[in-house]
C-alpha cells in the first residue's frame, strides 16, 4: 500500500461555500501514483467545514449559504460564545453540522467524483482568513 499526505494553505475566501476540488487536485500530483483507494481531505479548523455537492449551477452554493443561515442564525439570543464577533459560534455550529472531512475514491490516479460533484468549503465567518486542508490519498 501507498500512502501519500500533504498539508496545503487554500486562499482567503469570503464566506459561502467554494469549489475547491481544483486546488485539491493541482496541489497533490502524489495523488496519480494511486491506482485504487482513497482521498480523505481534512480541514484543521473548527469554523469552516467540508462537503461533496453540485459543481455545475453556482446557485446551489448560494442556497447552501441561505440554508445554514436561517438554520443557525447570528441573531440567536442565548450564544455566550461570541468573543470574536456574531459570526462565532453559529461558524462552529455549521462546521460540527457539515464536518471537517471527506473521502472520495481514487481511480486510476483521479479522484472518481460523480458527473455534478465537486468538493466545496463552507467558509462560516465573515473573515475566517486562509485555511489548512491535510490530503491523505492511500492505496495501490
Amino acid at each position: 500500500m501507498k500512502i501519500f499526505q500533504k498539508e496545503i494553505r487554500l486562499p482567503a475566501y469570503k464566506r459561502g461555500f467554494h469549489l475547491i476540488t481544483r486546488e485539491v487536485v493541482d496541489n497533490f500530483p502524489e495523488m496519480k501514483n494511486i491506482g485504487s483507494g482513497m482521498l480523505q481531505v481534512w480541514i484543521k479548523h473548527t469554523s469552516a467545514g467540508l462537503t461533496i455537492n453540485e459543481n455545475a449551477d453556482p446557485s446551489v452554493r448560494q442556497d447552501f449559504e441561505t440554508f445554514t443561515n436561517d438554520l443557525i442564525p447570528e441573531t440567536y439570543p442565548h450564544f455566550v460564545h461570541t468573543y470574536e464577533g456574531a459570526d462565532d459560534m453559529p461558524a462552529h455550529l455549521k462546521a460540527s453540522i457539515f464536518g471537517s472531512s471527506v473521502q472520495i475514491p481514487i481511480s486510476g490516479g483521479k479522484l472518481n467524483l460523480g458527473t455534478w460533484q465537486g468538493i466545496y468549503l463552507g467558509e462560516f465567518r465573515d473573515h475566517g482568513g486562509s485555511r489548512k486542508l491535510v490530503l491523505t490519498a492511500f492505496g495501490t
